[in-house]
This record gives structure tokens, C-alpha cells and sequence, in this order.
């Protein structure tokens, strides 16, 4: 909450299931940077891949890669909820290249490190992406059970 990750050009990642807070904290510190007028910007994964594949077939990755770059913190949402084909994930690390050591980035993930080349479907590359993600970053695991189904089951009397 101090944002002083943000100086340091750190990462944070929450790591954990579905439905534990990871988007809620994530977007929680979104909003604490854009008070203090950092420049802040959430997007969810797939849709990044999304915008960087628009971009690439337009010739004009360049400067959609210069425009993520640009925010002193950027918030990357469900990595790994959706896989990412090969091609993909190549554009998803020229972007955390870019901002490596120069800006932060908060990512929220269900899917553990080591499962990282299955949802990037490329193991090289799911390590380089993971090398300079968790460089200089801070991982916090969530466990527990999804705040939204917890209503929905009857817990067992023991």
C-alpha cells in the first residue's frame, strides 16, 4: 500500500485460485498509484495479447508495445486462465522486456510457476517471461476457497 514497490520498479504477483481476492488487491493498488497521480493501467491478459495481435497485423506493435510501456504500473489480470499460443506469448515478452527493471507490474495468476510453459505452451520462453517477472518482485500466495462460491455450499456439520 506504501507504493514503494513502484520506485523500485518492482513486480508483485498474486498468486492463487479463483474467487481468493487476487484481482480485488490487485485493482485495490491500481487505485491507490492513480490517487498519488501514477500513471496506471489494468488490463486483462487475454485481452493485451489481444490488443498486441491487432497491433502486429496493423504494423504498429512499436508503439502499442510503447503505450503498455509507458505506465509506472501496469496490472496484468488471469495470466493462465486462457492459454496463450506460441506466437502470443512472444509478443507478451517483448512487452515484460521492455518494462523489465524500468517499470512495475502487478500480475494475478491461478497457475503455478512451474506450470508456466503448459499456459505459454513454450518452455524457453515461459522461463525468460518468468526470469524477469519474478527478478525483482514480490509473490504473494493465496490460499483458500472462492469468496463468491462460498455461499453456494452448505459446509458440513463435524
Amino acid at each position: 500500500a506504501s507504493l514503494r514497490f513502484i520506485e523500485g520498479n518492482e513486480n508483485i504477483v498474486f498468486l492463487g485460485p479463483s474467487g481468493v481476492g487476487k484481482t480485488h488487491l490487485a485493482t485495490s493498488i491500481g487505485i491507490a498509484a492513480a490517487k498519488k497521480r501514477t500513471s496506471t493501467y489494468f488490463i486483462k491478459c487475454h485481452d493485451l495479447i489481444q490488443n498486441l495481435k491487432r497491433a502486429m497485423l496493423e504494423n504498429r506493435l512499436e508503439a502499442r508495445l510503447k503505450h503498455y510501456t509507458k505506465y509506472k504500473l501496469l496490472i496484468i489480470d488471469e495470466i493462465g486462465y486462457l492459454p496463450i499460443e506460441p506466437e502470443d506469448a512472444k509478443l507478451f515478452f517483448q512487452l515484460i522486456d521492455m518494462r523489465y527493471e524500468k517499470r512495475s507490474t502487478i500480475f494475478t495468476t491461478n497457475v503455478n510457476f512451474r506450470a508456466w510453459d503448459e499456459v505459454f505452451r513454450e518452455p524457453k520462453l515461459a522461463n525468460a517471461i518468468l526470469d524477469r517477472i519474478l527478478h525483482h518482485a514480490t509473490v504473494v500466495t493465496i490460499v483458500g476457497e472462492s469468496y463468491r462460491l462460498k455461499d453456494h455450499f452448505v459446509q458440513e456439520d463435524k
